[in-house]
């Protein structure tokens, strides 16, 4: 004959459990979480390295983000430019990028990436092929803006993604915030003792 178990006796050892697995849960969250910072953290530094030309990997992009990246206040620089980091809203939620400017506000380098974009469609901006369209456009006297059909002599002008409206709003949308912040940066005086410090210094004092 089976036992049985009063209501009382079921609902205590049910939400015993559940404290238990939140428990569990928790600990494995908290014990995880500085690895995927380090692991964010390098994500990150790979993303900007490779719009210079940089295929870093987790292991040496630390090293070498310290050799060719100086952090400064909302952007970095490289020997021969600056490069604008770019964050803004989908379709669906989150994209951002980097964008590579050399001395004459011309493009040399971008990435993007997104959270949650359309495959074949939004989430063709963290393509290369997409990311090789910004080369060569401009950031001088206005921003780049995605276009159907774009002009591609016209140098801010790139092709949008189709089928992806949403989506290349979003990029044209923080592109433009971009340049605002690029434009206001190009009309402060400059400052050595920001634009110079290295950025493992900068790493230190995190």
């Amino acid at each position: 004959m089976a036992k049985s178990f009063s209501n009382s006796y079921i609902f205590i050892y049910s939400a015993v459990l559940v404290v238990v697995a939140a428990l569990i849960l928790t600990v494995v969250a908290v014990s995880l979480k500085p690895a995927q910072e380090k692991n964010q953290r390098a994500e990150t530094k790979q993303m900007i390295l490779k719009t210079i030309g940089i295929d870093a990997t987790r292991d040496n992009a630390d090293e070498l983000y310290a050799q060719h990246i100086t952090e400064a206040d909302n952007y970095y620089t490289f020997d021969g430019g600056i490069i604008l980091p770019l964050k803004g809203t989908g379709l669906w939620g989150p994209i951002w990028g980097y964008l590579a400017l050399d001395n004459e506000s011309t493009v040399v380098g971008a990435v993007f990436d997104h959270k949650g974009e359309t495959p074949g469609l939004g989430g063709e901006i963290a393509s290369d092929k997409f990311a090789q369209r910004f080369i060569g456009k401009k950031m001088d006297t206005e921003a780049i803006h995605l276009k159907k059909n774009a002009d591609k002599s016209n140098p801010y002008e790139v092709d949008a993604i189709s089928g992806g409206t949403m989506t290349s709003n979003g990029v044209t949308a923080m592109l433009a915030k971009a340049y605002d912040d690029y434009s206001n940066l190009l009309t402060k005086p400059e400052t050595p003792e920001t634009l110079e410090t290295p950025a493992e210094e900068m790493e230190a004092t995190e």
